[in-house]
């Protein structure tokens, strides 16, 4: 087991894993990392169960020293991140060496993780590792705080993948609640036709999104029976503004939901920067299970997907394919100067 002290710790950075279930009834939503796709991609590149708890850095730093020799991975938000002041590619494993420090800063905004093999060893709170924040359940990471990682029974560093983009906005999709119907035709096919952007209003509760529209709204009225909410739901608030409940969301709500974002859709929504234009479109139910079979299958392939950082001429079985040499000239040709 590796020991890892924290040296320098900015404000967000927390301890995630995927969260817990189970647990809307006692008032505690599922928390758990605000990207479970780098979660998954992170586990991939160390060939563990994306089980294992990774330290989350939201638009922040970290530096750490590790005392022994120890695996990690770097997914999500690409950060800047050096080993004792050499680089090291993001969405991709590395080897540190024992006493090496660890870099990882300059993120204009998002999530960004990194993994340890193994995963980060600490108590379990309700069947998870997580920090989560808004329930008071742990707390964020600190400078001088001890980590441990559980045992790690892979070897293979070096990998790196192409991750599904994600980090320049996009559309978003959705399938209805209960309230959909409660909006106008017109509204809604306003909504989908509204371009939206994040706005500074956001945490792990949720994302409150802006645009040049007016708002949104019911005919009705804004409130509603109060009845359980849950990650991806989208809820018109007072004046108007769409707010897309996250990991940490509470788990009860009186303002009305048009719509409910798709769970493989998410990770789109919370690693937009600032800026980026998101747009909303709803799908059936039935095309909404399709699309989350199809992501399963896809995070289940996501191994068979990696390939080596650099790679070995040995393992190039179309290698004279290549083109090796560009040109070639004659010594006399040089020494004429042509």
């Amino acid at each position: 087991m590796e020991r890892i002290t924290l040296q320098r710790a900015g404000p967000g950075v927390t301890l995630q894993d995927r969260g817990r279930a189970g647990y809307l009834a006692q008032g505690l939503s599922r928390g758990g990392a605000a990207d479970l796709l780098a979660l998954a991609e992170g586990a991939a590149l160390l060939a563990q169960d994306d089980s294992c708890a990774a330290i989350e850095v939201a638009g922040s730093f970290i530096t750490l020293l590790v005392s022994e020799p120890v695996r990690i991975a770097l997914t999500g938000a690409p950060m800047r991140a050096q080993c004792d002041g050499a680089a090291l590619a993001w969405n991709a494993s590395h080897m540190l060496p024992a006493g090496a420090t660890l870099d990882v800063a300059g993120s204009a905004g998002g999530y960004s993780y990194v993994h340890f093999g193994g995963g980060i060893d600490a108590d379990v709170t309700l069947g998870a590792r997580s920090a989560h924040l808004a329930a008071g359940v742990g707390r964020m990471l600190a400078q001088g705080d001890r980590l441990t990682t559980g045992a790690d029974t892979g070897t293979r560093t070096g990998q790196t993948f192409t991750p599904l983009p994600r980090l320049d906005g996009g559309t978003l999709r959705l399938v209805e609640t209960p309230q959909t119907r409660l909006f106008p035709q017109a509204e809604l096919t306003r909504f989908q036709n509204t371009a939206f952007c994040k706005d500074a209003r956001g945490n792990r509760m949720g994302q409150r999104l802006v645009s040049d529209s007016a708002g949104f709204g019911l005919d009705s009225g804004l409130n509603i029976l109060s009845e359980t909410i849950v990650p991806g739901d989208v809820q018109i608030t007072g004046d108007g503004a769409p707010f897309v409940l996250l990991a940490e969301c509470q788990t009860t709500g009186g303002y009305p939901r048009i719509g409910t974002v798709l769970p493989c859709d998410l990770p789109r929504l919370v690693q937009a920067p600032q800026g980026a234009v998101l747009k909303f479109t709803f799908v059936s139910l039935e095309q909404a299970v399709a699309l989350e079979r199809a992501e399963g299958a896809r995070l289940a392939g996501l191994r068979g997907g990696l390939r080596p950082l650099i790679r070995d001429p040995h393992d190039i079985a179309d290698l004279l394919a290549y083109q090796l040499i560009s040109g070639v000239t004659r010594g006399d040709d040089l020494e004429r100067g042509t």
